[in-house]
């Protein structure tokens, strides 16, 4: 082979290896797709749901209360959650009656679904941790169930969700 073929063929060769490059660095460093899985976020996020998560928030931002997050699972490091932060390094978290206390004052939690009955005796949220809990409260294993989560296992903040298209909407 040579000349124009020879050409054509390394032009595209180039041009798939540097989609492929970029296409890791994009989804390693910057953004990734997360489906969700059961109805542990209900109302705000359901089973089959495709979300774009932002993989360099937490690089120059530390979580915030509120923010929805994926990280990998205290009891199988191999799967993924997602839950929302309720409580940050320092604070002071109980749950009495499915209400949640932060420093003492009841959380307004417009999101969920229906308040439980579970309690969590008032704990301080550790340096490098954060308490999670899920929006479907009588249906979410979280931090009442599993405890603090390091800020290390943190894979990303749920930015966008973006299947099935009929419901694409941005995430606070």
């Amino acid at each position: 082979m040579s000349g124009p073929k020879k050409s054509l063929l390394w032009e595209t060769i180039e041009t798939i290896a540097v989609a492929l490059i970029l296409t890791l660095v994009i989804r390693h460093f910057i953004v990734e797709s997360f489906v969700v899985r059961g109805s542990s976020m209900e109302p705000t996020l359901h089973d089959g749901q495709r979300l774009l998560v932002s993989k360099f928030s937490f690089r120059f931002f530390e979580p915030e209360r509120g923010d929805i997050i994926i990280f990998r699972s205290p009891i199988d490091p191999r799967d993924d959650l997602i839950k929302r932060v309720i409580a940050v390094p320092g604070e002071k978290i109980e749950v009495a009656r499915g209400q949640a206390y932060v420093q003492g004052q009841p959380l307004a939690e417009p999101y969920i679904s229906s308040p439980d009955n579970s309690m969590v005796l008032p704990l301080v949220v550790p340096e490098g941790k954060l308490f999670v809990m899920g929006d479907n409260r009588p249906n979410s294993e979280d931090s009442r169930f599993f405890g603090f989560i390091p800020q290390t296992s943190i894979k990303g903040k749920a930015v966008v969700v973006w299947w099935p298209p009929t419901e694409f909407h941005l995430l606070r």
